[in-house]
């Protein structure tokens, strides 16, 4: 029986075989193709498998590959060392779902609430999913509102989040990453199924982004914001999750010492100060 983590693997594997050309590997494209990508038979002859054992695979079938088979599989579809790690976790959790767990909700401890208020830099601790649980008054002035939020809902939803953040493309790549990782993990968790199914209606750039099942181990990078008060910062971003555990995740945005967004830094605490 097909279970929610082996419609995960399949929903990766058709995506990719469907992005992939047949130029990309060297076959003619054919005047009479009708199917966007690779046919499965020639996925599966390049993968070293048969077309009803890769066929069984992408319909969420109960099937076990090997790791030959994987590594057969992710060479056949290009993936990179990050999609090829992805590859290999969807196909353990299809072959073995965990048992069910009872759900808990996430919380922040009181060690971590003194650690965020203790920075003198914005930071905010998020939950798997995304949603906002904690934060500092660095990162309420740079977010003003900033409020019990999912920070990827706010990307596609709200035009104030959007015209702050300059680089909003990597930005929603990075997110949707973290995203994709938590519904590989608990792909019928009510929370990830609530988040993808608010945003795919009210979306159709979600849609099209999350169809694409990317996938991204971010656990830092850098964003631009153009805040009204303090002018332009470029701010690097480090996300701290807590060892053998999925979240909460502990992000924090820092600037080069010396630099202009560094000074604006400076403003923008002061700015902080007055909001209190």
């Amino acid at each position: 029986m097909s279970t929610a983590y082996a419609r995960e693997l399949a929903d990766f594997l058709r995506n990719r075989r469907s992005r992939l050309s047949p130029e990309e590997i060297g076959l003619a494209p054919g005047p009479r193709r009708r199917v966007a990508g690779l046919r499965r038979e020639e996925l599966a002859l390049i993968a070293g498998v048969s077309t009803d054992y890769y066929q069984r695979l992408e319909q969420g079938r109960d099937v076990r590959p090997s790791d030959d088979v994987l590594t057969g599989i992710a060479r056949a579809l290009a993936l990179n060392a990050e999609e090829t790690r992805h590859l290999r976790a969807l196909a353990r959790r299809a072959q073995r779902p965990p048992k069910p767990r009872r759900r808990t909700r996430e919380t922040v401890p009181e060690s971590t609430h003194r650690l965020l208020h203790s920075l003198h830099t914005p930071a905010v601790v998020v939950s798997r999913h995304l949603d906002l649980l904690a934060w500092n008054s660095m990162a309420a002035a740079l977010y003003p509102g900033i409020g019990h939020r999912n920070a990827l809902i706010d990307m596609f939803t709200h035009a104030e989040t959007y015209g702050r953040c300059v680089g909003w493309r990597e930005t929603v790549l990075d997110y949707l990453g973290f995203l994709r990782a938590a519904v590989a993990a608990d792909p019928e968790h009510p929370r990830a199924q609530e988040i993808v199914g608010t945003l795919s209606i009210r979306s159709e750039e979600f849609r099209r982004l999350w169809a694409r099942h990317d996938v991204r181990e971010s656990v830092h990078g850098s964003k631009v914001f153009s805040h009204p008060q303090v002018g332009e910062l470029r701010l690097d971003w480090d996300a701290y999750t807590p060892p053998g555990r999925t979240g909460p995740i502990l992000i924090a945005y820092t600037a080069a010492p010396g630099s202009a967004s560094a000074e604006r830094l400076q403003l923008l605490a002061t700015y902080a100060a007055q909001l209190r």
